[in-house]
């Protein structure tokens, strides 16, 4: 198993104030914008882009937490009981610009699940997606808004998005998880066979 950082703390420092920037152009106000950060890591991330904006705005950013768990649809083909997290919305989302704020964007099931949980609660005038991470692999026709960086992966590896909120550290790695084959202290021998 072999680990790669892909970005450190000052690289997902400006790719956050870059998406902060691009939600500021395309939604023209912050006015009606509300942020909502997918648990786990979607929730710092969400504070932080808000954080941002209000220090170009000088406007605060309602910032809220939502739960997916009770809406994703592999809990019971993965065998997991789900962990609760509150879902923590501090305004009406209706006519509300919503910006859903994710780690890690990958088959588009969870995204799902968050606007499934998000229509739950009322009916936004618009939802716009932001991610750090677009690793690719979709299964749904899903796509965001705001990507931070683009990481080709194969499904042999794991990106972790790791945060000092959550993990103590701001970086992101490839962890490489497909078996390497031993060698037993040689190479395979092959063979030729020369045919006419």
């Amino acid at each position: 198993m072999s680990k790669k950082i892909v970005m450190t703390q000052e690289d997902i420092r400006r790719t956050l104030a870059r998406i902060a920037h691009e939600i500021i152009e395309r939604n023209k106000t912050a006015e009606h914008l509300l942020l909502i950060g997918i648990h786990t890591r979607g929730v710092p991330l969400a504070k932080r882009l808000a954080a941002t904006i209000e220090s170009i705005e000088g406007f605060k950013i309602p910032v809220g937490a939502l739960d997916i768990n009770p809406y994703r649809d592999d809990l019971a083909s993965l065998n997991l009981q789900p962990i609760v997290h509150n879902t923590d919305i501090p305004v009406n989302i209706a006519d509300q610009s919503v910006v859903l704020v994710d780690d890690v964007l990958y088959t588009g099931r969870s995204t799902r699940a968050a606007m499934d949980a998000l229509i739950a609660l009322g009916r936004p005038k618009l939802v716009q997606l932001a991610v750090l991470i677009d690793r690719g692999h979709r299964e749904l026709p899903i796509r965001a808004n705001y990507v931070g960086k683009n990481i080709p992966s194969s499904r042999d590896e794991e990106i972790q998005v790791q945060l000092e909120e959550t993990d103590g550290i701001d970086e992101v790695v490839i962890i490489n998880l497909a078996k390497q084959q031993p060698l037993n202290g040689e190479l395979e021998k092959v063979s030729y066979v020369k045919r006419n």
